[in-house]
């Protein structure tokens, strides 16, 4: 018999679990649409042209987020592009900050739970902030949410120091608030913040002295901090701060329907954080004036609200809401009943169980072509894909199965059990696909032969290219893997560009521009049924 498996998971196991889980797919994949591509083409600009102030996406700016983390991207970039193309090395920033993020996370609950069960809580808020479903994919790309993730949980670490050392707790919570606000905008650290202050007046262990001290110094850094960058673009180019401002703070959808959509999207994207959540809200709910319960709480419905307000059209801005939610979620799993823990514990097992299968069974009709309809349905989907057998890729999805069937069979009983297990579900779920997948799947996503293909039918003496119906992902894509920069098409001048790119449907020409101009290229990605890419030049 092997040896159990004993709860909580020494810091050291904990770390080989993150690291299982941010490592695969991390770098083996070109830019995907959309934010993977548009984040890694404004790091390539500032990285090639020095200009870091004004984020642009071939050329153009690109204002919907502040440039904290293409900074951070460009900066990996530059530094590891000797060894790894430049894409593969900016998204190594990923990596850095969600493993900052589930670090900080482990100390912030760590420190806020007291002298009683340190080890459990915290390994319990690394685990949920680990097994949320929406940061499956997610923390393998290039999104500056992750940049804002990590300074939310970097500012919720500060928090339980208020009290012993409010000074440096308050530089450090304010200089997490303000480089969350230049990571990804201002509504998950204003939620935050707010929530900081209610406590002040709300839970009687911060409302001395102290208290005001800290949270002076976390107001004074965070607003320095927030405005640097905002003020450095007014003063740069006043059309380019109210474009900002324009983009940052009005709202973009009606608050009713933008609360549904963001309900309903974090009914699975923050599973099973959110149940967990609730429970730790009403089987506490006699401790609602201790800060480390009223803090994460009072975020988490403020970030929703905001959120709401101002419009939530991709589920990746729902990333920042992880950090509170697996805060407060993780002082429910000493007290969960056994009945939920059981539930969760199986429906995590069967679960992951079912799919990792589904994915050893494609894997398995790629290379063998057996069973012949699966088979079918991989190759109508990427056609002219060629698998490969990579021993090192399928050694390393065997020994993910075989440690996760370790942890299945041989953890002993504790209320962390059905949380680790749910954890090792998804670095199996993920690695599994990252191993065994990953190829097929870049070969259908990645825009490289679009644009390389593209670029061989560009006349050398060519001055410009205009295009039309061409989305922001592509024309990132489209510049960083072969420098092709569009500009928009003029009606009144079409003359003024003799070279035009249209972006539309493979069943029709509708975008065509008409008599006089001549097909030079039509090409699109394997399989896809939505987007065609057809060049024309205007004859003299």
């Amino acid at each position: 018999m092997l040896p159990r498996l004993t709860l909580p998971l020494p810091a050291a196991a904990l770390a080989l679990l993150a690291a299982a889980f941010i490592v695969p797919g991390l770098a083996g994949h070109d830019p995907w649409k959309s934010q993977d591509a548009i984040a890694i083409a404004i790091a390539h600009g500032m990285a090639a042209s020095g200009d870091l102030l004004v984020p642009r996406v071939a050329g153009m700016r690109w204002l919907h987020d502040p440039p904290l983390y293409h900074w951070i991207a460009a900066a990996f970039g530059r530094i590891f592009q000797l060894f790894l193309e430049f894409h593969a090395a900016a998204r190594l920033a990923s990596g850095v900050l969600v493993a900052a993020a589930f670090w900080l996370t482990y100390r912030a609950a760590r420190d806020w739970s007291g002298e009683k069960n340190v080890s459990v809580t915290g390994s319990a808020a690394l685990l949920i902030l680990l097994g949320s479903v929406g940061l499956m994919v997610h923390a393998h790309q290039a999104l500056p949410e992750l940049a804002a993730l990590a300074a939310l949980c970097g500012a919720l670490a500060a928090l339980p120091h208020a009290q012993r050392r409010p000074l440096a707790a308050g530089i450090i919570a304010g200089a997490s608030l303000g480089l969350a606000f230049l990571a990804a905008g201002w509504i998950a650290p204003a939620a935050l913040a707010l929530a900081i202050a209610a406590a002040h007046l709300a839970c009687p262990q911060w409302r001395n002295r102290r208290g005001a001290a800290f949270f002076a110094g976390t107001a004074t850094v965070a607003l320095l901090l927030a405005v640097s960058w905002p003020l450095a673009l007014a003063l740069h180019s006043s059309g380019a701060f109210l474009e900002w401002s324009n983009l940052a703070f009005r709202p973009k959808a009606e608050a009713l329907a933008s609360l549904r959509q963001v309900l309903a999207t974090g009914s699975w994207f923050a599973w099973p954080a959110w149940p967990l959540a609730l429970w730790a809200a009403w089987s506490l709910r006699r401790r609602w004036s201790e800060p480390q319960l009223f803090v994460p709480g009072l975020a988490t419905l403020a970030l929703i609200a905001g959120q709401a307000w101002l419009g939530a059209p991709q589920d990746e801005h729902l990333i920042a809401l992880l950090a509170p939610l697996a805060l407060l979620a993780a002082h429910a799993v000493s007290g969960l009943r056994r009945g939920a823990t059981a539930a969760l514990d199986w429906f995590g097992v069967l679960t992951f169980a079912f799919f990792t299968a589904l994915v050893w069974l494609g894997y398995v009709a790629m290379l063998t072509g057996f069973p012949p309809r699966i088979e079918y349905n991989f190759a109508r989907t990427a056609p002219g894909f060629a698998p490969q057998f990579e021993p090192l890729a399928f050694a390393t999805a065997c020994l993910l199965a075989i440690a996760w069937l370790y942890v299945v069979f041989f953890t002993a009983s504790s209320p962390l059990r059905s949380l680790t297990r749910w954890a090792a579900g998804i670095v199996l779920l993920w690695g599994t696909f990252a191993m065994l997948w990953m190829s097929w799947a870049d070969y259908q996503k990645s825009y490289r032969p679009v644009a390389l293909q593209l670029r061989s039918r560009i006349p050398v003496d060519a001055q410009c290219i205009a295009q039309k119906s061409l989305g922001v992902s592509q024309a990132a894509a489209l510049d960083y893997h072969a420098g092709i920069r569009a500009r928009p098409f003029d009606l009144l001048k079409p003359e003024s560009c003799r070279l035009l790119l249209v972006q539309g449907s493979p069943k029709h020409e509708l975008d065509a521009p008409g008599r006089g101009w001549t097909k030079l290229a039509d090409v699109g990605r394997p399989g896809d049924k939505a987007e065609r890419y057809r060049l024309y030049r205007l004859a003299r």
